[in-house]
């Protein structure tokens, strides 16, 4: 189906920005600047406001540094499960203020504290390391767990996008290396072979708002070409995909990485696992953001609490 109706402006507004896109020339930190900006200002008119929660921003140590964990808590009796949430932007954009809301509506909606991960950026910090970031957020959150008054053995990791991909990622690397058992994991138009070898990468029909080019461009940043087939990096290329925890996949219809999702989720079965993927129709990568646009965004968000409060 084409895109939905309401989705027409957004599609207009990000048509025209491509004309008007950062000086590639311009030092990483100074294109990330001016992204965020425009990021900020998406963020502010297309999600509805957080509702009220406690929340609290954490420094966590990892190798040769220190990142943010932000916490969002709701005003429930605990302790309760617990979501590491991995934010998107293509490995290198991104900020907790963009996942503000979606954040806190899950903490109330999932009846769960929400964390969510500033992991390092790349390029300036190539895979593995936002991986092994977001794997110290999560053995951080498992070992901090009575003091955050977090429930331990009833933990999940999810995230969008990039995000999706870190957080695949981090629960291979958590079975692999027997770190805190997962009980579920929701991955929303996840990034998950990064050498974009699955058919619907090349689509070009309707609206595209993340291009191949785009995507290529955003891997490259991430990761060098050898480490590409690396299951942490795509972990749909992984050999073994048992063990894993329950998954909710839900893909874009008009994203060029939905097929990345459905086929994550047939091999997640193949392997003996749980997996329910779950296409939504005219939707493009990240509408399901727009909650204060779309109905379906607001349904596809409390598809995922629905998700994660039957396996707490």
């Amino acid at each position: 189906m084409p895109a939905l109706p309401e989705l027409a402006p957004m599609l207009a507004r990000i048509e025209a920005a491509r004309a008007h896109v950062p000086d590639p020339a311009l030092p990483v930190a100074e294109r990330r600047a001016a992204i965020h900006r425009g990021m900020d200002q998406r963020a502010a008119a297309v999600a509805l406001p957080p509702p009220p929660v406690a929340v609290t921003d954490h420094a966590v140590p990892v190798e040769g540094g220190e990142i943010t964990v932000r916490t969002y808590r709701p005003d429930v009796e605990g302790p309760l499960p617990a979501h590491l949430y991995v934010h998107g932007g293509g490995w290198w954009l991104g900020t907790l203020a963009h996942r503000d809301a979606a954040c806190a509506r899950l903490a109330v909606d999932a009846r769960c504290v929400v964390a969510s991960v500033a992991h390092r950026l790349a390029p300036e910090h190539w895979f593995p390391v936002p991986v092994r970031d977001c794997v110290a957020a999560l053995m951080w959150l498992a070992g901090r767990a009575a003091e955050l008054g977090v429930d331990a053995s009833r933990l999940s990791i999810g995230g969008d996008s990039s995000g999706a991909n870190l957080a695949a990622a981090t629960a291979l690397v958590a079975r692999d290396e027997g770190g805190p058992a997962l009980v579920a994991q929701v991955l929303e138009i996840p990034a998950l072979d990064l050498t974009m070898s699955q058919p619907s990468v090349n689509a070009t029909a309707g609206p595209v708002v993340l291009t191949r080019d785009d995507l290529a461009e955003n891997i490259a940043r991430y990761a060098d070409p050898a480490d590409l087939r690396h299951p942490y990096a795509s972990p749909l290329l992984a050999p073994d995909l048992s063990g894993l925890p329950p998954a909710l996949v839900m893909t874009a219809e008009l994203d060029i990485l939905r097929d990345d999702g459905a086929a994550y989720g047939r091999r997640l079965v193949e392997a003996g696992g749980s997996a329910e993927v779950v296409e939504w129709a005219g939707h493009v990568h990240g509408s399901h953001e727009m909650t204060a646009v779309l109905v379906s965004a607001r349904e596809w968000q409390a598809r995922a609490a629905a998700f994660l409060r039957a396996h707490y």
